[in-house]
C-alpha cells in the first residue's frame, strides 16, 4: 500500500481552523491601528500553523494508540481522524517526527516574534503558546487527555477563538481591545460545531474508547441541539459585530451566507437524524461547508472593512 502523503497526514484541508482566526484577527488589528506588520503577520501564521499541525497529528497518534479510531466504523472525510496510522502503522514513528516538528516550528516562531512585539505584550506571547503546546498535545495525549474527560469542547472553542484571535492581534503590536473582545468567540464556536457534528458520527467508537465528548456523556438528541445552538451563537456574535464595530461594520452580515445558504439543510439532517452516523455524514460535510465559507467571508468582511473604513 503506498504510503499517504504529508498533507493527509497532518489533515492539511482542517488547517482553515486556525487561518480565519489568524487572518481575521491580523486585519482587524490594522483595521484599529491604520498600520500591517508583516513581519508579524508571517510568524503568528507560521505560530498558527506549526501548532495546529502538531494538535492534528498528536490526536490522530493518541486516539489511534487507545482505540478509539480502531473501533470506530463510521470514519469519513469530515470526522473520525485521518485514519493513517490504521492503515499504515509503520508511519507512527515518522507521525511523531511531525508532530514534534509542528511544535518545534511553533516555538522558533514565538522566539523570534518575541522580538518584534513590544516588551509589555511579551507574557501574553508566551503564555498563549505555552498553553496552545499544552494542548495541541494533551488534548489526546495521557495523563491528561481532555478529550476524554469532558473538557475537550471547551478547549477546542477556546484555542481556536479567544488565544488564536489574540495571538493575531499581538503580532500586530493590539492586546485586549473591545473590538478583539467582540470578535474571540465566533472562530471557535465555528471550529466547535464540526467537533460536535463529528463527535454524533463517532459516538459509539468514543464510548468504547472511553472518550467523553459532549455526545459520549448526554446522548445524541442533545448534541444536535447543542449544535444549533452553537451554530445560532455564532449568528449572534457577526450580529453584535456589525452593530458595534465603529464604521462601515454592517459588511460583516456578508459571513452569514451561509447561514442563510446552507445552515438550514445542515441543522434539519443534524436534529432530525441525530442517531443515524450514515445519514448524519451529509450533516458533517455541510457543517465543513459553513465553516469553510463562513471562514473566507469573514476574512473578506475585514478586507472590505478596513477600504470603507
Amino acid at each position: 500500500m503506498k504510503n499517504p502523503g504529508i498533507l493527509k497526514m497532518i489533515r492539511a484541508p482542517f488547517l482553515s481552523s486556525i487561518l480565519a482566526p489568524v487572518f481575521a484577527g491580523t486585519l482587524l488589528a490594522v483595521s484599529i491601528t491604520g498600520r500591517f506588520d508583516i513581519a508579524g503577520f508571517i510568524l503568528v501564521t507560521v505560530i498558527g500553523v506549526g501548532l495546529h499541525v502538531a494538535t492534528n497529528v498528536y490526536n490522530d497518534i493518541y486516539d489511534t494508540i487507545q482505540g478509539t479510531d480502531k473501533v470506530n466504523v463510521h470514519r469519513n472525510e469530515s470526522s473520525g481522524g485521518s485514519g493513517v496510522l490504521l492503515d499504515n502503522p509503520g508511519l507512527m514513528g515518522r507521525m511523531f517526527f511531525l508532530a514534534r516538528g509542528g511544535l518545534a516550528i511553533a516555538f522558533a516562531g514565538t522566539v523570534i516574534l518575541t522580538f518584534f512585539v513590544e516588551p509589555a505584550l511579551r507574557p501574553h506571547l508566551w503564555t498563549l503558546f505555552l498553553l496552545s503546546a499544552f494542548f495541541s498535545k494533551y488534548y489526546t495525549a495521557p495523563p491528561v487527555k481532555l478529550a476524554y474527560r469532558g473538557l475537550g469542547e471547551f478547549f477546542v472553542w477556546l484555542a481556536f477563538g479567544p488565544m488564536a484571535i489574540l495571538i493575531a492581534t499581538i503580532g500586530q503590536g493590539v492586546s485586549f481591545h473591545p473590538q478583539v473582545l467582540l470578535l474571540m468567540p465566533a472562530t471557535g464556536l465555528s471550529t466547535s460545531s464540526i467537533l460536535l457534528a463529528g463527535q454524533l458520527i463517532d459516538l459509539d467508537a468514543d464510548r468504547q474508547g472511553g472518550k467523553h465528548g459532549v455526545a459520549s456523556r448526554m446522548g445524541s438528541g442533545f448534541t444536535s441541539w447543542s449544535y444549533v445552538v452553537v451554530q445560532g451563537a455564532i449568528i449572534i456574535n457577526i450580529l453584535l459585530i456589525s452593530l458595534f464595530y465603529p464604521g462601515s461594520g454592517w459588511v460583516f452580515l456578508i459571513a452569514l451566507v451561509p447561514y442563510i445558504l446552507i445552515f438550514p439543510r445542515a441543522a434539519r439532517i443534524i436534529t432530525k437524524y441525530h442517531d443515524m452516523p450514515d445519514r448524519l455524514k451529509k450533516g458533517a460535510k455541510l457543517t465543513v461547508l459553513i465553516h469553510l465559507a463562513f471562514s473566507l467571508l469573514l476574512v473578506v468582511a475585514f478586507v472590505i472593512y478596513i477600504a470603507l473604513n
